[in-house]
């Protein structure tokens, strides 16, 4: 038996006024997913326990059949392993975004402009970083580069705060009620705004505002952490399992669960991303040995942060035609047994620009086993079906059930 998972990264969504009141996924064109909504058990299912907060970390973590309440650390330490760093025990890691502020004096009285810098590119992140890191780095602070507007700060012997806002959460608004305020986040504060006048003029930048782009013109800390614990995949669930993502924060889980961690070439995390690359690398593992395969695509998710209804939709449809189509259509040629687990880890809808905790819509489809599932697969249909799993642990040993 084979097991797939499809997940699209905040692809379930709110009613879009500009979409007559439907969501990306009603509007968008997707009959493979459709066909195997049709065929397969579609329902509800609660990825975001009661008390946390809806981010992609909890999420994933979630629907791969983990105990977030038992194993999460935090979001930071999880992309450390991707980028390769070694935590002790007494570190504490903060995801470091590069982010666009507006341009006033003070940096109090700042404006929240672009949480990803222009989904800055990943070689003119890494120049700032380490331009950033002659000043930061010391003993107590190291600062690493990672992909796009996504790096690390390690503190030796940190403390964990609970005041480190998502930047994501607050776009186009102003950043002073969301500025550390407790002792602990003074430090990060002050590198904030270090890191604010050490870029003002960099060369990176200036070629960036005369291209027309967002510069990134500070840190913004978040997400922070410690050494997370993950039980290894394949002692949990028996399974030989691969990851494939274009994200640290699902390489490094990947890495930490013991699964094998596949680079797709000009895989990028957003609507440009390789589709057909990421197909290619599943049926690949798939042949070579691997049991399970989880598709990470980061594309609905930020086109929801950014408001693009019209890139949302397109993402959806490219995950149905590359990616689901394909893969269904080859596993059915090898005759052999397979399941597929099509869903968002949360929405993130259009009119909020960030994840919200609602359950998300899932399809489980297995080849050998036809059920009377519905005619499309949405979040309208999904709740219509009238089934709910209350957590991602249970989803996932119903998926893998035989």
């Amino acid at each position: 038996m084979k097991y797939v998972v499809i997940l699209g990264d905040g692809m379930a969504d709110y009613s879009v006024e500009k979409l007559n009141g439907k969501t990306p996924l009603m509007v968008a064109k997707k009959p493979t997913i459709d066909f195997l909504a049709s065929k397969g058990e579609v329902g509800l299912c609660r990825t975001v326990p009661s008390g946390m907060k809806p981010g992609s970390d909890v999420a994933n973590l979630s629907v791969l059949g983990y105990d977030v309440k038992e194993c999460y650390t935090g979001r930071s330490p999880l992309e450390a392993a991707s980028i390769g760093i070694a935590l002790s025990d007494t570190d504490v890691t903060a995801r470091a975004n590069l982010v666009t502020l507006s341009n006033e004096e003070k940096f109090e009285d700042k404006t929240m402009i672009d949480y990803s810098a222009g989904e800055i590119s990943t070689a003119e992140a890494k120049e700032l970083i380490e331009y950033l890191a002659k000043s930061i780095n010391s003993e107590k602070l190291k600062l690493y580069s990672g992909i796009s507007y996504r790096h690390c700060l390690v503190i030796d012997n940190g403390v964990v705060t609970d005041d480190l806002t998502p930047p994501h959460d607050i776009t186009g608004k102003p950043i002073k009620e969301h500025l550390p305020k407790s002792k602990d986040g003074q430090l990060y504060l002050d590198l904030m705004k270090k890191s604010c006048e050490l870029l003002k003029n960099h060369p990176v930048n200036l070629k960036r505002i005369k291209e027309g782009k967002n510069p990134a013109t500070s840190l913004w800390f978040w997400g922070e952490g410690t050494k997370p614990k993950l039980q290894n995949f394949k002692k949990r669930y028996n399974l030989n399992g691969t990851m494939i993502s274009a994200v640290d924060l699902l390489k490094g889980i990947g890495i930490l669960s013991g699964m094998q961690n596949i680079d797709v070439a000009g895989a990028t995390g957003n609507y440009d991303t390789n589709f057909k690359g990421k197909k290619d690398a599943c049926l690949s593992a798939l042949k070579s040995g691997s049991d399970f395969v989880y598709i990470h695509m980061e594309a609905p998710d930020e086109c929801g942060h950014h408001g693009d209804t019209e890139h949302k939709i397109y993402s959806i449809e490219q995950i149905d035609n590359v990616v689901v189509k394909p893969i269904y259509e080859e596993l059915t040629k090898w005759g052999e047994d397979f399941a597929m687990l099509i869903l968002p880890d949360h929405p993130t809808p259009i009119k909020c620009m960030t994840h919200v905790s609602d359950p998300v819509p899932y399809i489980i489809y297995r080849s050998n086993k036809s059920v009377n599932g519905v005619d499309t697969y949405n979040e309208e249909s999904a709740k219509e079906s009238k089934i709910f799993i209350e957590s991602g642990v249970e989803l996932m040993q119903r998926f893998l059930s035989k």
